[in-house]
């Protein structure tokens, strides 16, 4: 089964970092295929940024996304460059703490930065944001994501970002 996922929000929310996570755990511990691709302005952080990732079943024979099944969208920039036009058969989770726009199609509030803040560091709101993406969507294992930011987190801050996912998973699973 194919999805596409589009991750938007600003430089500096770690979008790229989320959906290479993501990547990573459907490839190297679900036995899925994928790709990711991602776009970002010239002011980087701060600027609207953008990452794509295609997980599929089968062999990946056309890398972009064409018309995605799931956003992930952490900023209202975001919301109005990479979401906005989003096919109603489409699911959408959005950061409640900073998108204030809703769109047509099935949306999950999860107020991933108020959060992090409140609780963690607001540094980790997009791996609360990747812990209710698996929690509302299964698109890849829980145990996969857990090895994939593990792999992929400096250093030092493996407990906090695992804190961070969980935060996330539960979130998700009140939506």
């Amino acid at each position: 089964m194919r999805n596409e996922i589009r991750f938007s929000g600003f430089g500096g929310q770690g979008i790229i970092l989320s959906a290479v996570i993501l990547g990573r755990a459907a490839v190297m511990y679900d036995n899925k295929f994928a790709v990711q691709t991602q776009v970002y302005g010239p002011e980087a952080r701060g600027g609207a940024s953008m990452s794509q990732v295609v997980i599929d079943d089968d062999q990946i024979l056309y890398p972009k996304v064409a018309v995605p099944d799931i956003y992930v969208i952490m900023s209202q920039e975001g919301f109005e460059k990479y979401g906005a036009s989003a096919q109603v058969s489409a699911v959408m989770l959005i950061d409640s703490t900073l998108v204030h726009s809703r769109p047509k199609c099935r949306c999950i509030e999860i107020p991933a930065t108020g959060q992090a803040k409140a609780s963690l560091k607001v540094i980790v709101a997009n791996i609360v944001m990747l812990g209710a993406l698996v929690a509302a969507t299964h698109v890849v294992s829980e145990e996969s994501l857990k090895k994939a930011i593990l792999d992929s987190v400096p250093k030092g801050t493996e407990d906090l970002n695992l804190k961070a996912m969980q935060l996330g998973l539960e979130l998700g699973k009140q939506s």
